[in-house]
């Protein structure tokens, strides 16, 4: 803080008309256990800092690890030099004083005691001897557990100080089942900010195993339009997609399939996707924004309806609205918008129910590629899962591509009653109709 508070001071010093300092640090442990053995145990450390000057419209940013802060006049000169032969930017400058957060929410977003190492391998090993007991797992792919905790400082010159840390612990399994060319591989994971919520090691290795045995022999499906059911594991990516199309820089920029959308029906009616930064717990919760402004819980999706873009103080001016508080950062950066947790709210139907009437489908488990268009809404990405026959799920399926366009996607998304918050974006069992399944 004290850093912060001198670099911003330096930077009024040096003729700056505004200025913010970020400063982050944070302490990581990670251990990878490979048949039984250690194959790789790592700790690192981190201290950045970074100065954001504003001379008029113009401005630049600098950052550098002296954290000792020997040279804070000099980064600062450099700075407010730089900005001056900057291009002017209409939309630059620090966020409405208005919109600062004044009080912090208490989020529990630290578990203050960082593991030892031998902690971290014993939950590698657990996990990992948990997978290879399972009848059926030929190979283990590797287990790891780590913990790290890390914080933030943000110091404006117009009179925001704030600070937060938080914490993470996480393990992680990848099991191999079948023999020579018929091998498969699946994973699980658990991560969270405190220890206490971990899964068991033996649970997050027995399931990796199970999914794993669960892929072998798979076959392809033929060329057809089904319904498409997205495991919950894989369905939050559907939702990344509507945060990317309605994230304010590609509004701006007009490289969104949705820029004309605000205020239309885009999902059916009682559908409601919300991001709350203020969640306890939550892995991407957070008191304020990179620039400061408070940030609340709100609906993106309503009844269906898209209500809002997410915004940083610059897209919106640069649209005609105020920021949302969904500005981000990296010390070497300016604010650029983006979400914070994000989840789609449960339906009121079990998966089992969800597709109980489907005589022919694809239970996708996992998804291969990045063949998604945000400009244009197309969709295409490579899968793996379980055919469904008959409202059951049945053989495993491999190497096919699932295709439409995302408008298709939200319009006919159904959500089942499974919804947990397990990561930075949480969707339920979500099942959607008339893909084309493209295989053989």
């Amino acid at each position: 803080m004290t850093l912060a508070e001198r670099l911003v001071s330096a930077a009024r010093k040096a003729g700056a008309d505004a200025a913010d300092a970020v400063a982050v640090r944070s302490v990581s442990l990670a251990v990878e256990i490979r048949d039984g053995a250690v194959d790789e145990s790592e700790r690192a450390e981190g201290d950045d800092v970074g100065l954001r000057v504003l001379v008029g419209r113009r401005q630049a940013v600098v950052s550098t690890n002296d954290v000792g802060g020997a040279d804070v006049d000099a980064l600062a000169e450099r700075a407010v030099a730089m900005a001056k032969v900057a291009p002017e930017d209409a939309y630059a400058g620090l966020a409405d004083s208005a919109l600062l957060a004044r009080k912090f929410a208490e989020l529990d977003l630290v578990d203050a005691e960082l593991p030892a190492v031998a902690h971290l391998e014993e939950l590698a090993r657990r996990s990992e001897a948990a997978a290879m007991a399972t009848p059926g797992v030929s190979k283990s792919g590797g287990a790891s557990a780590s913990a790290g905790i890390g914080g933030m400082v943000l110091v404006t010159s117009h009179g925001f100080q704030g600070s937060y840390l938080s914490s993470r612990h996480s393990v992680s399994m990848t099991a191999i089942a079948g023999e020579g060319t018929g091998m498969e591989r699946d994973y699980d994971y658990s991560s969270v900010l405190h220890a206490a919520d971990l899964d068991a090691p033996e649970q997050i290795g027995r399931k990796a195993a199970e999914r794993a045995i669960e892929r072998v022999n798979p076959r392809k499906a033929a060329t057809q339009k089904v319904p498409i059911v997205f495991d919950p594991r894989v369905a939050g990516s559907l939702i990344r997609h509507l945060t990317s199309a309605i994230n304010g820089s590609a509004i701006a920029r007009k490289t969104s399939f949705l820029i004309d959308k605000r205020g239309e029906r885009l999902f059916a009616p009682g559908i409601r996707i919300i991001d709350d930064p203020l969640r306890p717990r939550g892995l991407n919760s957070r008191p304020f924004d990179a620039e400061g402004v408070a940030g609340e819980r709100r609906a993106l999706i309503d009844d269906g309806v898209l209500t809002t873009w997410l915004l940083d103080s610059a897209t919106g001016r640069e649209l005609g609205l105020a920021t949302t508080g969904h500005a981000q950062r990296g010390v070497s950066s300016t604010p650029s918008p983006g979400a914070s947790n994000v989840h789609l709210e449960a339906g009121s139907v079990s998966p089992e129910q969800l597709i109980a009437d489907i005589g022919q489908g694809f239970y996708v488990s996992d998804l291969i590629g990045m063949g998604v268009n945000i400009i244009t809404g197309d969709y295409s990405r490579g899968a793996a899962g379980f055919w469904i026959e008959n409202g059951k799920r049945t053989y495993p399926v491999s190497e096919v591509t699932i295709a439409g366009h995302l408008n298709d996607i939200f319009r006919t998304l159904t959500p089942a009653n499974d919804l947990e918050f397990r990561h930075g974006v949480n969707a339920p069992t979500l099942r959607v109709e008339g893909l084309t399944v493209a295989g053989h």
